[in-house]
């Protein structure tokens, strides 16, 4: 495979107490009822240098509606673009400093914001707010530095809720949340490197603790990918690192293939001409298929058009169960929303169609033996037609390689959404005025960084922890919590470790849904075991059923029995056990051993 050159965009949701362009909580809820809903159409307008933006002028094309949940507690008429930003969350923006300051940028004198259009439902506004916080800065990975050209502070979209060819809906809850987008320069040669600088810039920020949000869905990783003769793509919205490496490798192997498949056309001298789209009902109007016989009952167009020098590339594999096939029906479902179309390359006895039926399609079509053909139903002529004039578009730009696009990810690849954005999007911001950078605040946040993870797990050493146990936990979840926890009067650190580590890890692999419960009750688990209300043995089973129960540690403790025995009631069951070995097996999880021993004559209590 040709050298891959890839970039990220690694975008983290901030911990700020507001969003960052109102004074709503920076919180949701997804059990939270929306208390009203609205509904809009968008349409692209031309960005600071006069243009149209190709990105916003495909997502207006589609006339799609979006209906807007808004909410109680977490939105506001600012979300719903009813009133002007009020100025931005100064926590938002401190945070954004400072985590310029860790990847070492020059941060810029001003923060101006923009607006960059969005018309594909996930801003009521038509457009999201970013602005340029540093430029120019690095961040070392096991393979070498990597530069970090841009490091912006922007507003979180709409959360999808649904999506159809006419409509979607939108959550406004999520809408306005600050993120803080970084990317990177074009340096990254492989999936494997693009894996290792996410997770080095995902520990970056993860050490700036109660900064940046943590748990799924606070971070995303978008990816900008090409080969030597394709073009950039991106591809948005890469939740999981353990699929970044595949994603990127797979689109390095689909615009290899894009390339091969335009030498192929050239080979063939195949012409870059447009067919006409035709009906094929007649052909199927004896046929056997039920998807075909399905769509004839309902009165659906059939059409189908030919594709001049294609036969046998509609079924060449991209990627892992994508074929150039596949591309095609990308562009057909996301232009006109239809459901996809079939083709001449691909079995077409899966649909009940047999090779009779095909080759009379062929015919219909004046298809010669070098000639591919795809056909198309939906329930109206004209939806029908737009489907197979994206299929033309598509299969008339393989003569030049690569698209340049923007695609989402699906699983370890990943499928078209719509054309690449420019600049043209882009123009000024003139509600939010801009702010100055004061050089002595940010000389003072300079000083006040956080530690580094290196940093972090030598002082978890100096404190009694195992050099590996500290590099685990100060990467882990659980480190802030390590921290509150240890600060607990008889909380030792190995302890501590041990419970937020190895005990949650063994809860995992049983089933138990250890990481719905909140930290602040493992906090008040820990808290219980400060005060002596229950004994460490308890700890697995208190945390097993806060998970199970959904209830708080206390409730819990009390429910089922965990409450820590007074030393006199020790000492009258242990008389009965006879024995330490026989009153721990009977006693374990409300008796402390120090008690057992004391009543046995055999230690002291504390």
């Amino acid at each position: 495979m040709a050298r891959i050159k890839c970039g990220l965009e690694i975008h983290q949701r901030l911990a700020s107490p507001t969003k960052l362009f109102c004074r709503c909580p920076n919180e949701t809820r997804d059990d939270a009822e929306p208390v009203a809903t609205m509904r809009r159409r968008l349409r692209a307008v031309a960005g600071e240098l006069g243009q149209v933006d190709p990105s916003a002028a495909f997502e207006a094309g589609r006339t799609r509606e979006f209906t807007y949940l808004l909410f109680d507690e977490n939105t506001c008429l600012v979300e719903a673009d009813d009133e002007p930003p009020r100025e931005p969350s100064p926590e938002a923006v401190e945070t954004s400093l400072k985590v310029s300051l860790m990847l070492e940028a020059r941060v810029l004198d001003q923060v101006r914001f923009m607006r960059k259009t969005v018309v594909d439902g996930s801003a009521p506004s038509g457009f999201q707010r970013t602005a340029l916080i540093a430029v120019n800065g690095r961040v070392k990975t096991q393979s070498g530095v990597i530069t970090i050209p841009t490091i912006c502070l922007e507003e979180e979209s709409a959360g999808i809720v649904e999506q159809k060819a006419a409509t979607a809906s939108y959550r406004l809850d999520r809408s306005g949340v600050p993120l803080i987008e970084i990317a990177t320069a074009p340096e990254i040669t492989s999936g494997k490197q693009a894996r290792e600088t996410a997770e080095a810039i995902g520990m970056l920020l993860r050490s700036a603790r109660g900064l940046v949000k943590r748990g799924i869905g606070t971070i995303r990783q978008d990816l900008n990918v090409s080969v030597a003769g394709g073009t950039r793509c991106e591809i948005k919205g890469v939740q999981e690192l353990a699929s970044l490496e595949a994603i990127v490798e797979n689109e390095g192997s689909r615009q290899e293939w894009l390339l091969w498949i335009r030498d192929e056309l050239k080979k063939r001298g195949a012409p870059k001409s447009e067919s006409g789209f035709k009906s094929v009902a007649a052909v199927f109007s004896s046929t056997q298929s039920k998807l075909v016989r399905s769509a004839l009952d309902k009165r659906q167009q059939v059409m189908a058009v030919k594709l001049e020098g294609f036969a046998g590339l509609l079924g060449k594999e991209l990627m892992p169960g994508h074929r150039f096939g596949t591309e095609l029906s990308d562009y057909a479902k996301a232009h006109a929303g239809v459901t996809g179309i079939i083709h001449s390359d691909e079995d077409l006895s899966k649909y009940g169609i047999g090779p009779a039926e095909a080759q009379a399609v062929a015919n219909s079509l004046s298809c010669s033996s070098r000639d591919a053909w795809a056909a198309c139903f939906s329930d109206s002529e004209a939806r029908t037609v737009a489907g197979l004039e994206a299929v033309q578009k598509r299969a008339l730009a393989a003569f030049d390689g690569v698209p340049k696009e923007t695609r989402k990810a699906a699983g370890n690849i990943s499928k078209f959404m719509r054309p690449l954005p420019g600049s043209a999007r882009m123009y000024p911001e003139t509600d939010v005025p801009p702010i100055a950078v004061d050089s002595k605040k940010l000389s003072a946040l300079q000083h006040a960084l956080p530690p580094s993870f290196e940093e972090q797990a030598k002082a978890y050493e100096k404190a009694g922890l195992q050099p590996a146990i500290a590099r685990e936990l100060v990467t882990s979840e659980h480190a802030e919590l390590f921290e509150k926890v240890v600060g607990l009067r008889e909380i030792e650190p190995g302890y501590a470790a041990g419970v937020l580590l190895q005990t949650t890890t063994a809860l995992r692999r049983e089933g138990v849904a250890i990481d719905g419960v909140p930290q602040t009750e493992i906090m008040a688990a820990f808290k219980l075991l400060s005060e002596e209300k229950i004994v460490k043995a308890a700890m697995p089973e208190l945390l097993r059923r806060m998970a199970e129960s959904g209830l708080p540690a206390q409730k819990v403790v009390v429910a089922a029995g965990l409450t820590r025995l007074p030393f006199e009631k020790v000492s009258q069951l242990v008389k009965a056990a006879g024995s330490f070995e026989a009153a721990m097996r009977e006693l374990r999880l409300v008796a402390a051993p120090e008690d057992v021993k004391k009543a046995l004559g055999i230690g002291k209590a504390k």
